[in-house]
């Protein structure tokens, strides 16, 4: 009895590492049908747009109108706002105008004095 099992747990070490073996080597099992797939290709190659018709825009876009053209500016207006500028002072920076004081112009930069080294840098 003893010969019988020591043989036998031998002949199931190899029969495990035959199985290991063919499940490595032989190709996966049969690729299974993906039913969710199968229905979408399905509807993909069935589906057929609708064709786009002159009226389907009607409601979407508005109609175009051209923009009123614009309002000419008066004469009388031109007129007059020409002569106010005509009369107008004409001012120039550093000038004084008439009954006014020359304003002293004022000096904003500043020099900064150098200190003197000794030691002769």
């Amino acid at each position: 009895m003893r010969a019988s099992r020591s043989s036998l747990a031998r002949v199931a070490r190899q029969r495990q590492l035959a199985l290991s073996r063919r499940t490595f080597i032989a190709p996966t099992a049969i690729r299974q049908v993906d039913l969710v797939q199968e229905l979408y290709i399905k509807e993909l190659k069935s589906y057929r747009p609708t064709p786009v018709k002159a009226s389907d825009a009607e409601g979407q876009v508005q109609k175009w109108s051209t923009p009123a053209p614009p309002k000419s500016p008066e004469e009388g207006n031109l007129a007059d706002g020409l002569k106010t500028y005509e009369e107008q002072q004409v001012e120039v920076e550093g000038q004084a105008g008439p009954g006014e004081a020359l304003a002293k112009e004022e000096d904003w930069f500043e020099e900064e004095e150098e200190e003197e080294h000794g030691s002769g840098h």
